[in-house]
């Protein structure tokens, strides 16, 4: 009996551990994303606009490239290395089909602390001046190069820890408000390192707490060792490329192919640097010589990893925060879902694997996930096929940008910081929807000012956990006994038949970012499995919509599974009764809510608003003036679904 026992149990146990080819196969389509997308590649559909959309890519990459390696504080050719490889490695394992991994304005920034720090402009001269094997670079270079390749591994190592914890599930925590003040603080901060170029100034490398404010002091108390030559270009390269991106922006739908301004401005610049030897007769810093070929990769120094793990752990953090919101932004515009988790290990990978070929920190920007937006492109092909030009101009045309004035490369840079900047139009927005929101955005741009953007972000977070947690223990819900003779009201006032087609959801807690994305798929599952259950035509669908704080999951649900009605156009009515407070979050999820089920038939009622609710609602989302959508009451909000069915029957006897 005990023999039998024991067989049966050991094969259960070998069942449950044999692997299934079925599973590994999953496995791989869940962390190699590529194998999803790339096996249902449309040709002629997706691959010329994703070619046109890789080639103005590949003018971003390496302009960016250039001036981001500079920004970290090393030779601008590993910027270009910088602009290769992250690229390569995002497109097989990251899930953000239109987001462009690469240099980073905020990651070279940090990365830049720890070299400056560990190998100082001063130890140049007691540097050995031999040339070195590595692309003809000297030693102090190849010095710098290694410092920053070693933030770049360290920063990975941590990102891919973080994905084996799991922890990108925590990034609920970061809110809307607190991503918008860090990042258009750190792109404050980028600006302001590019001060000295676009000035022609020699100013010292300054950090540090309240660095920002020293810099500025040093510009003005040195204002007339400004080179009138360099501000000048400066200023009309920024006029022009303003210019020229504005007016692709407003005729992108007459003209296929946007100009490349970038492009047209490098070469321009370049041409006439050349011409008039601006570098000798004016003093204009000029971007120098780029050597040819890619060196054979090199393990960064180990030994150092212990004296850059402050700057790792801000690479790691606020690389991650800003790759992840654009990924999101992108997933939600284009309809399809970004897994948080894989995206750490995405660019993880793409930090530590980069680093053995002399890469500076990488992540996804802005400015070039923007570009792809506007110029079309489909898939990560785009960015492929910008890999194809970046290694042609490493390989062929990196000589060529010996001439290219300093000055045109940070006046590009500026310009393509724009996206970041005018983020502070938000704060008009976060004043009439939630003045907390509104608080947290101008304490968090402060911090981010005055010390760093990972000190910024951590104070952000920290600060709007708290105000939470404060807010939390006033929240009141709704009662049943309410609930029940509401319901009996309800089924006494109103015709069964329009009682069978509405869905009653009631609110019954504080709609904020811990809860806003399990809101939204708590809110489909219960319209997906009221719709799958038989119900007699005379009950009413009433359900109570708990979104409780220890309930704090991702909230990914699969838009395709969850069409609300099947045959016939239905109706929500969302009781917000129980909605004691929300924030700036919630508000953006209920608009989101609201035109998603529009888009799917589905006529969604807001009652028992409170008027800040419907400020801020009207405020945040495009709802339609003419048609009412909030209602005192549930009665109300009900029998005015009931007229509005009456009078299509009345037309739709008309017509016949």
């Amino acid at each position: 009996m005990t023999g039998a026992k024991r067989k049966k149990k050991s094969v259960l146990w070998s069942k449950m551990h044999t692997p299934h080819c079925e599973d590994f196969k999953q496995w791989c389509r869940r962390r190699l994303p590529i194998l999803e997308w790339a096996t249902c590649y449309n040709l002629k559909e997706n691959l010329l606009p994703d070619t046109v959309s890789g080639i103005m890519l590949a003018v971003q990459q390496v302009t960016q490239g250039l001036a981001f390696a500079v920004l970290s504080s090393v030779h601008p050719v590993f910027g270009l290395y910088g602009s290769l490889f992250p690229a390569i490695i995002y497109a097989v394992f990251g899930m953000g089909r239109h987001v462009s991994t690469g240099t980073f304005a905020l990651t070279s920034l940090i990365s830049a602390n720890a070299v400056e720090r560990l190998v100082p402009l001063s130890s140049q001269n007691l540097t050995v001046q031999s040339n070195t094997s590595v692309l003809g670079l000297s030693d102090f270079e190849m010095q710098r190069i290694s410092v920053a390749a070693a933030v770049s591994f360290l920063g990975g190592v941590i990102q891919v820890a973080m994905f084996v914890l799991h922890l990108g599930s925590a990034t609920f925590l970061l809110t809307e408000p607190v991503i918008s003040a860090m990042t258009t603080g750190a792109a404050t901060h980028v600006v302001t390192s590019q001060v000295k170029y676009l000035l022609g100034m020699k100013i010292p490398y300054i950090s540090g707490p309240l660095g920002f404010f020293y810099i500025y002091a040093h510009v003005f108390q040195n204002i007339k060792s400004v080179r009138l030559e360099a501000l000048l270009l400066s200023l009309l390269s920024i006029v022009v490329l303003v210019l020229v991106k504005e007016l692709n922006e407003q005729f992108k739908r007459k003209i296929k192919i946007v100009l490349p301004v970038d492009l047209v401005l490098i070469i321009a610049a370049s041409f006439t640097c050349y011409c008039t030897n601006m570098e000798n007769t004016y003093g204009l810093e000029v971007v120098g010589h780029i050597p040819k070929g890619i060196p054979p990769p090199r393990v960064p120094p180990m030994r150092i990893l212990s004296a850059v793990i402050t700057e790792a752990f801000g690479v790691a953090f606020v690389g991650y925060v800003a790759s992840l919101a654009l990924a999101q932004g992108s997933a939600k515009k284009f309809k399809y879902s970004v897994d948080d988790n894989q995206e750490l290990l995405a660019h993880g990978l793409s930090n530590v694997i980069s680093s053995f070929f002399f890469c500076i920190p990488s992540a996804a920007a802005m400015g070039r996930t923007a570009g792809l937006y506007s110029t079309g492109a489909r898939t990560q092909v785009a960015c492929l096929i910008s890999c194809v030009f970046v290694l042609m101009v490493i390989y062929a045309a990196g000589p060529l940008l010996y001439w290219l004035p300093m000055c045109v490369l940070a006046s590009i840079i500026v310009v393509g910081l724009k996206g970041m900047l005018i983020q502070f139009r938000d704060l008009r927005k976060y004043w009439n929807v939630d003045k907390i929101d509104w608080g947290i955005w101008v304490s968090t741009y402060i911090f981010s000012i005055c010390f760093a953007a990972n000190v910024g972000l951590l104070f952000g977070v920290v600060c709007t956990v708290a105000i939470v947690i404060g807010r939390f223990p006033r929240a009141k819900t709704l009662s049943i006994k309410n609930m029940k003779e509401m319901e009996f009201k309800l089924k006494r006032e109103v015709d069964d038949e329009t009682l069978h087609q509405v869905k009653i959801i009631l609110i019954n807690n504080p709609l904020v970012f811990l809860n806003a994305k399990k809101f939204r798929a708590d809110l489909m599952n219960i319209i997906q499995r009221e719709n799958t259950s038989s119900q007699p035509h005379d009950e009413i669908s009433k359900c109570e919509q708990n979104t409780l704080l220890n309930s704090l999951s991702n909230g990914n649900c699969n838009e395709e599974a969850t069409q609300p009605c099947l045959n016939e156009k239905c109706s929500l009515i969302l009781d917000c009764s129980g909605l004691t407070f929300f924030d700036s979050s919630g508000v953006s999820m209920l608009v989101e809510v609201y035109t998603d089920s529009n888009s799917k038939s589905v006529d969604v009622s807001f009652a028992h608003c409170t008027a800040s609710l419907i400020r801020a609602m009207k405020y945040c989302g495009n709802l339609d003036p003419e048609k009412p959508i909030f209602f005192e009451s549930v009665p109300a909000a009900l029998s005015s679904i009931h007229s509005n069915k009456s009078l299509s029957k009345l037309s739709d006897h008309s017509e016949m």
